[in-house]
């Protein structure tokens, strides 16, 4: 069994802002290296982390940097920012995606690390490990004080050389759509200028 600290915040809360983010809309490529055992350590590493960040507990800024490491360690950084650009990382410079990634970076890490503290007096399980197509799937329950259990879905790929988590669904809700649905609207505001969405992402959070 692994376990994941959690507050009393609500579901709805839960879904809105989420423990990590992040995602894909770029199918990943046949994975052959990735097995059953190797997704399940992932997460249960990536549970391990996240669990002793809010057992040491710290300034929001502290939790902050600590959330951005984790994602670093354990998200496929590059593919979730591109995805949740959408079409338009087709016509950004090379200077502006990377800037957009790193952007991208430091606002999931400011907008989820913020949570980290609400997080305490609950748990995760991961029950089990299924491949999905090209991916594996590690099903968990989240348990909420006051709430019902709820099914958690980490989403596992190694397209990109290495065991990282591209995607979460939390009862059905995929958190790489969320995002792609918040950046859409923050580069709509810019009228579609890449720049304008960077230097929001950067003051966003």
């Amino acid at each position: 069994m692994t376990t994941l600290t959690f507050s009393n915040m609500t579901r709805r809360r839960f879904l809105a802002g989420g423990a990590a983010g992040l995602a894909l809309a770029l199918v990943p490529t046949p994975s052959f290296a990735l097995t059953d055992a190797k997704a399940k350590a992932l997460v249960d590493n990536l549970v391990a982390e996240i669990n002793s960040v809010i057992a040491r507990g710290g300034s929001p800024a502290t939790m902050t940097r600590a959330f951005e490491k984790i994602f670093a360690r354990y998200g496929d950084v590059n593919i979730i920012a591109r995805s949740t650009l959408g079409p338009d990382a087709r016509r950004a410079t090379p200077a502006q995606m990377s800037a957009f990634v790193e952007a991208f970076a430091g606002y999931i890490a400011r907008k989820y690390g913020k949570r980290f503290q609400e997080f305490i007096g609950g748990r995760i399980e991961v029950n089990s490990v299924h491949p999905i197509k090209t991916w594996h799937e590690v099903r968990s329950t989240a348990y909420l004080r006051g709430e019902a259990p709820f099914e958690l879905k980490f989403l596992i790929s190694d397209r990109s050389g290495r065991d990282l988590f591209f995607d979460m669904v939390i009862e059905g809700i995929s958190l790489r759509l969320s995002e792609k649905t918040e950046i859409g609207a923050m580069l709509d505001r810019n009228r579609g200028d890449i720049d304008g969405l960077v230097r929001d992402l950067r003051a966003a959070g």
